[in-house]
């Protein structure tokens, strides 16, 4: 096995652009194929230059999207009467599906014809009364093409998946750790304070996302560099900082900007 390369990039927008290419490219490789396009992505601020940019370039030149299908990685679970756990409310700015839906499938479909749009049933989440028929589902589709992925800042969480997630753990239900709970406060802040962050969500697994063809690691920002660095001096995957994960992914990539790379390795383009 031999480790992700590393790609550092002058800005969040140029890792944007690069990885927006490389995706529309795949999209409409799969529709000349009569394929779907299974595209696994994060929610929160990492991926957003990167559908802002598939959003520009969609406006300049329209492709049909109505084969892609969108994996969602997680979502926040709530208790519901009986003491089971559900969605959080779709319409809660920092829940999962309303960013899917606000901030994926409307930006990119908007400059689309309606047949040529991202239809409502092909934003797939895990059911949280059946975790486990989520990989099957996905399976069933012919597995996931490409996964855009995130790294937690404090821990290397990726989705959900804590700090000691077992290498062949697969979509369920997890208990959020406090350093996750408190990065996502910082993702959105219109959860006010850290008590009102759900205490649960449903992730895909370790497992779930190495099955991919082809993944992307995205990291930008200062407070990044950790989880840069951890991935840099990894080589396979490491349960105490599940980002390595990258490193078991066919096709795996790390792409930072200068500022999460740290200003030692500011000129370096790969390693």
């Amino acid at each position: 096995m031999t480790s992700a390369p590393l790609r550092i990039l002058p800005s969040p927008e140029a890792i944007g652009e690069e990885i927006a290419g490389r995706l529309l490219d795949r999209i409409a490789r799969a529709r000349q194929a009569a394929r779907p396009f299974l595209l696994g992505s994060p929610t929160g601020r990492s991926p957003r230059p990167v559908f802002a940019a598939m959003a520009r370039r969609l406006a300049a030149m329209p492709q049909d999207l109505g084969h892609l299908v969108l994996i969602m990685m997680d979502e926040y679970l709530v208790p519901a009467p009986g003491g089971a756990l559900a969605y959080a409310p779709s319409d809660a700015p920092w829940s999962c599906h309303h960013f899917a839906r606000v901030e994926i499938a409307d930006r990119l479909n908007h400059e689309l014809p309606d047949p040529h749009r991202i239809r409502g049933e092909a934003i797939w989440f895990s059911d949280p009364g059946e975790p486990a028929e989520y990989d099957g589902r996905i399976d069933a589709a012919g597995g996931i093409d490409f996964f855009i992925l995130a790294s937690g800042a404090s821990d290397g969480h990726v989705a959900f998946n804590p700090p000691g997630s077992a290498r062949d753990s697969r979509t369920r239900i997890i208990a959020l750790s406090e350093e996750t709970r408190r990065d996502n406060l910082q993702t959105f802040p219109t959860f006010g304070t850290i008590e009102t962050v759900p205490r649960h969500g449903i992730s895909v697994g370790i497992d779930t996302i190495v099955r991919s063809r082809e993944a992307a690691m995205i990291a930008w920002g200062a407070g990044k560099a950790q989880t840069v660095d951890r991935m840099r001096h990894a080589d396979h995957y490491e349960p105490d900082w599940p980002a390595t994960l990258i490193h078991e992914c066919a096709g795996g990539e790390i792409l930072c900007d200068t500022a999460a790379a740290g200003s030692g390795h500011a000129g370096q383009p790969h390693r």
